[in-house]
């Protein structure tokens, strides 16, 4: 399942893994710090934060036709991504003179052959001296092509089907902005728009069907283990994939974790998360963080340029969003009745925000937000509150009838088997802005989520109820385990928080406190001691059907 060596992927021999080894304390350093001998070693990672070789592969390919020795490349699913990727670089970059930036389209020479899924993505050229703006659009956002969809279009691209097309840059820039002036466009309510959810057509004779070709050069092994003895399926399943996930996500949970049907809401039992909710209120994104940037980049949309505040100790990522895109945020970093307090006397004294995005139970410190003050203030003082469920998850706690919208990544518990990416955005129908935010919705979203992803991610899911129970239970035993013992300084787990009464105030009558657990130790000795020698896999990410154990000591919180 796991390897010890340093840069293999975990789980072991599987080419799209989302998570790598770092096998000791002094290799996360090393990996935090990009030291060449812990970098160098690197054959995969986590996905937005290491480029996969078969992106890198195809990055490569586009600048050897279209860029220079000094250049690189960014590629994205859709065009108006590539857009928001290049006004990032000259919002960080204001001086960055606009010849610097140039955009590519690859796409099909004839659409016909491609039924299943089409291999048409942007390239966004620039200087190889500004990769730091770059990577941190591709991580912040979330917004890049998966590697199985690198993996894909890299077959279409070397048998000559595919052709390259330079779009005038500055023109689209300008389509881009006007679109995101502020909410008058979005005025007049459209119906929402999804991917149409019926199986796609047989392809016909002599089109492309990449499912059953060999993808590339590389172990026929890892092919295998990740197949898992037929768990994929063909593309053609990919829109009734979508499809399950959107009903499993609002509440749908089907009692045998092997049907190979779509859930019916009729027939199976629901978790109820709010009345109302339907599988038209999800929404399916290529990433987690990817959910997260485009309810933020929606919610703007929908009122404005405002501040928002991210309260509580969140994902790093997710305050850099609400620092680079729009008019900053106000940053409550602790969790605390204070700083509740706080916020509420500046609401009284008339500043107003955009909306408050804060996690239920946070990452790494587990705590949980008092849920009930923060929808009161909201519906008070006229904001959005946005919570990222990842940690917690629908089974355990319930945190729709506070939230305008619940995000989260599915790459987590939800799939579990650490081999697919997603995300995922569920708007409430009871709170007042769910009509104007579907009707922006309807005009603006994307589905980038690639077929791939999604039909593994579909079927890793199936047994997403039978597994949590058993995760929520190992998880407890372990830290009682940590929890009596002399050489640890403080153990975080939901349960045992001082903010355990907020969360269960949440949690489902069946939930339980979740899988994530957080141990801290008098010095680095004892950590790193603790760290080396346990054998479990020890790597980026967490929600894995096996045990991960990662160094949280590194956050970008810089000005804080």
């Amino acid at each position: 399942m796991f390897s010890s060596r340093l840069g293999d992927s975990i789980p072991s021999e599987t080419p799209h893994a989302v998570s790598v080894s770092l096998p000791t304390w002094r290799s996360n350093i090393g990996y935090e710090e990009g030291a060449d001998w812990v970098v160098s070693q690197m054959k995969t990672g986590y996905p937005r934060f290491f480029f996969h070789e078969y992106i890198q592969k195809l990055g490569n390919t586009i600048i050897s036709k279209h860029g220079k020795s000094w250049e690189q490349a960014l590629l994205f699913p859709s065009l108006k991504i590539a857009s928001q990727c290049a006004l990032h670089f000259y919002s960080q970059e204001p001086l960055l003179s606009r010849d610097k930036l140039r955009l590519i389209m690859i796409s099909p020479k004839t659409m016909e052959e491609f039924h299943l899924a089409k291999p048409t993505f942007f390239a966004i050229i620039y200087p190889r001296d500004h990769h730091k703006i770059a990577k941190s659009f591709w991580q912040h956002a979330g917004q890049g092509i998966s590697s199985r969809q690198a993996e894909y279009i890299i077959l279409a691209y070397e048998s000559g089907r595919l052709q390259d097309t330079e779009i005038d840059l500055a023109m689209e820039l300008k389509k881009e902005q006007k679109q995101c002036r502020g909410p008058r466009r979005y005025q007049k309510m459209a119906s929402i728009h999804h991917t149409v959810h019926s199986p796609s057509p047989p392809p016909k004779e002599g089109a492309l069907d990449f499912t059953k070709s060999k993808m590339l050069e590389g172990p026929e092994f890892a092919r295998f283990v990740e197949e898992r003895f037929g768990r994929n399926l063909d593309l053609s399943f990919a829109p009734n994939a979508k499809l399950a996930i959107r009903r499993r996500i609002a509440g749908c949970i089907a009692p045998d974790a092997n049907r190979n049907s779509i859930p019916d809401c009729s027939n199976i039992r629901s978790i109820n998360r709010v009345a109302g909710l339907a599988e038209e209120d999800v929404y399916l994104y290529p990433t987690g963080m990817s959910a997260i940037f485009n309810t933020h980049r929606t919610i703007l949309a929908a009122r404005g340029p405002m501040k928002s505040v991210c309260y509580g100790f969140s994902y790093c990522d997710t305050l850099k969003i609400l620092q680079k895109w729009g008019p900053g945020c106000l940053f409550y970093g602790h969790c605390t009745v204070a700083e509740l307090d706080d916020l509420e006397q500046k609401l009284i004294m008339g500043e107003r925000f955009l909306a408050l995005f804060c996690e239920f139970p946070s990452n790494p410190l587990l705590k949980s937000p008092d849920m009930s003050r923060i929808r009161s203030l909201a519906d008070r003082f006229d904001f959005l509150v946005v919570v990222d469920e990842t940690v917690g998850n629908f089974l355990n706690v319930n945190v729709l009838p506070f939230a305008d919208v619940v995000v989260s990544s599915l790459t987590k518990i939800f799939s579990g088997d650490a081999n697919a990416m997603g995300g995922s955005a569920v708007f409430n129908p009871s709170h007042k802005y769910h009509q104007l935010l579907k009707g922006i919705l309807a005009t603006d979203y994307e589905d980038n989520y690639w077929p791939e992803d999604a039909i593994f991610m579909e079927r890793n899911s199936r047994d997403f109820a039978l597994r949590i129970g058993r995760i929520n239970k190992n998880a407890e035993a372990i830290f009682e385990v940590l929890r009596a013992h002399p050489q640890t300084k403080e153990v975080f787990y939901p349960k045992y928080n001082s903010t355990r009464e907020l969360y269960d105030r949440c949690r489902n009558p069946d939930g339980g406190y979740g899988g994530l657990l957080t141990v801290t130790f008098y010095n680095n000795e004892d950590a790193t001691a603790f760290y080396d020698s346990l054998d479990t896999a020890k790597g980026p990410s967490l929600g894995t059907n096996f045990t991960l154990r990662q160094v949280s000591a590194y956050y970008d919180f810089d000005g804080f």
